[in-house]
């Protein structure tokens, strides 16, 4: 049969005949382009509105890139609005520029436009190579779970293909099973790349929601969402999306072919919001399970970052679940018990302290393969030999969260369980709570902090730590209140004095506020210390309108410390007052151009622009 391509046409069905070249019910020409006919539809043909690509198996006779003739498939876009017709566009560009074998091929002629001649109808066409095969949604219908072994195999060639996709400057934005073909050789391929997107400078600011116009769901820019359910991650629901929003999604995928189950009927942890899946996958051992789970980490910066990350990571799956396996055997823990008792009869190979030693440094070992499971499995049996050997593991884990800066939920990871192996570590509870106030995970500081002023509640750290929460959350109140038990409980609180200052500025309490810098500068030592105290005293004594003593204190802190903003604001406002307006607006530069994150200094920046906007600078007055 031939198809005609007119979607308007009531009879699209044509004998197949090279004789026939006009559609027997609407005249629509049968020859595309001078060289394609429509075999069969590879999608329903219906009027729905919302199937606007129609997508068919198709006889191209060849040009001069693509010179043999041959079966290939075309989409065909039935409606030409600007959205859709980008969208099929980036398709062809995406298709022209990325070679691999598992990557339907197109090339530059294999994307045109077909004007009806009777309705005026434009349709736009892109053809590419037919990529034989069963995709995995049905391949699943017929086929048990995948095993382990296939998995990993399956992961390892889609990643090959996403690295090659991700290299060009592309990501996919749509993996799912259906979009994953299972090709008669075994390899995989991966097709339909109409939502995918390339990264350029200007998409990731559009993202990161900076510049631009006020207009739009992603950030100030308009990005378009597409999305599967189930399958996208909630950066890209909400028009976000990043190259690591494939991952999520071939986590999740796995997890369909790992469990057979349909995602929708998979339950989701309530606190974590992750996917429980492991029950409907008992063959799949804790490190490979443990790595899908990454894959499908709900903030993109919990997953790994590059494919480049994952197929290093994958290389070390096979040894890591060896470990495992080993290490939860009975072999295994037969040995270690037969150890034990040749230790207790006189140690005839090894001690019992040298065995707790060695079970340690194999659990180092896994930890810094990123194999946790077996590290803890290997530090726990250290433990059951020689329970005071909990101290030395707490300590390895609390270095680590130290070592973690590329990492703020490594930290969290690493402090977690530095507390694990020793409940009674304050300092492991202090940096965990700073931590997590540094990823706005509130639950998590309160509670950490809790849990350390029952260890010590003269924790003068602790306090401190609360009150600056409170502080940026401004909640100004409980802050002091958490400066002042900090203070009381230690005489060098001085950073607790210094946020104190600066508490009872906003708050208005001008005097109480340079007392405390006062004090603070009795015992302040450092110079970036003593100048955010500086910087206070000149704040309060702006505040009291005394201008010529804030700006010697304001003075002496941009002379100790150039970098804070803070002061920058504070000493223009004073020296426009001054009527000093040449190093005034210098002033107004630094405070504009150096970053914080003090609220304070954001008001000061939105008034000077906004004065800035409306007319040439006057003197502020107060």
């Amino acid at each position: 049969m031939s198809y005609c391509i007119n979607p308007l046409c009531n009879h699209r069905q044509n004998p197949n005949s090279d004789e026939v070249e006009e559609c027997l019910s609407c005249g629509t020409s049968l020859l595309i382009n001078d060289r394609i006919r429509l075999v069969k539809p590879l999608r329903a043909l219906t009027d729905n509105p919302y199937n606007y690509i129609e997508v068919f198996e198709v006889d191209d006779a060849g040009t001069q890139w693509n010179p043999v003739r041959k079966q290939r498939v075309m989409k065909v876009l039935k409606w030409n609005s600007p959205k859709l017709v980008e969208l099929i566009e980036r398709e062809s560009l995406c298709l022209q520029i990325i070679r691999h074998s598992g990557i339907p091929r197109s090339t530059i002629d294999d994307f045109f436009t077909f004007v009806h001649h009777n309705n005026s109808l434009t349709l736009y066409c892109l053809v590419m190579d037919k990529i034989e095969g069963q995709n995995l949604e049905q391949w699943l219908e017929s086929n048990s779970p995948i095993s382990q072994s296939l998995a990993l195999e399956w992961l390892q060639q889609l990643v090959d293909i996403l690295d090659t996709v991700h290299r060009s400057n592309f990501f996919h934005r749509d993996i799912k099973p259906s979009n994953i073909i299972l090709q008669p050789s075994g390899q995989l391929a991966l097709v339909d790349f109409g939502a995918a997107r390339q990264v350029t400078d200007t998409y990731l600011a559009k993202v990161s929601g900076s510049g631009g116009t006020s207009t739009g769901r992603g950030g100030r820019y308009e990005i378009t969402a597409i999305s599967t359910p189930l399958y996208s991650p909630l950066e890209q629901v909400n028009g976000k999306a990043v190259p690591q929003s494939d991952f999520y999604a071939l986590g999740r995928t796995f997890v369909h072919l790992l469990t057979a189950t349909q995602l929708i009927d998979l339950p989701t942890d309530k606190k974590t919001g992750n996917l429980i899946w492991r029950d409907k996958a008992p063959h799949i051992d804790n490190p490979f399970a443990d790595f899908i789970d990454e894959l499908m980490a709900l903030l993109p910066g919990q997953r790994p970052q590059t494919t480049e990350v994952i197929l290093q990571r994958l290389e070390k799956l096979p040894q890591q679940i060896k470990n495992y396996r080993l290490a939860n055997s009975k072999i295994f823990k037969l040995s270690k018990y037969t150890l034990i008792v040749l230790g207790l009869v006189g140690g005839v190979f090894l001690s019992i302290p040298l065995l707790a030693n060695y079970l340690v440094a194999q659990g180092k070992k896994s930890e810094a393969a990123n194999d946790s499971h077996a590290a803890q499995h290997l530090f726990n049996s250290a433990i059951e030999i020689r329970p005071e050997i909990r101290l030395i593991i707490s300590k390895f884990y609390f270095e680590k969260g130290l070592n973690s800066t590329t990492s703020l939920q490594s930290a969290k990871k690493y402090y977690e369980l530095a507390i694990i192996y020793n409940k009674e570590d304050i300092q492991s509870y202090n940096n965990l709570g700073i931590v997590c106030r540094q990823l706005s995970d509130s639950k998590c500081v309160i509670n950490t902090y809790n849990k350390s002023f029952k260890l010590r509640s003269n924790n003068w750290e602790a306090h401190y730590g609360l009150g600056t929460f409170y502080d940026e959350k401004m909640k100004y109140d409980l802050a002091e209140q958490q400066y002042q038990i900090a203070i009381k409980n230690s005489v060098n609180a001085i950073l607790a004095i210094n946020n104190l200052s600066r508490v009872k500025i906003i708050k208005g309490d001008y005097n109480t506020a340079i007392y405390f810098a006062q004090e603070g500068l009795k015992k302040a030592k450092t110079p970036g210390l003593r100048a955010t105290l500086y910087k206070n005293l000149g704040w309060a004594k702006f505040e009291q309108k005394k201008y010529g003593e804030a700006k010697q204190y304001l003075e002496k802190a941009k002379e100790l410390d150039i970098q804070r903003t803070s002061t920058h604001c504070l000493l223009a406002q004073v020296q426009e007052i001054l009527g000093d307006f040449e190093n005034s607006w210098l002033s107004w530069e630094a405070c504009i151009l150096t970053q914080s994150i003090d609220p304070e200094v954001f008001t000061w920046r939105l008034e000077v622009l906004g004065r800035i906007k409306k007319s040439p600078p006057l003197p502020i007055k107060k």
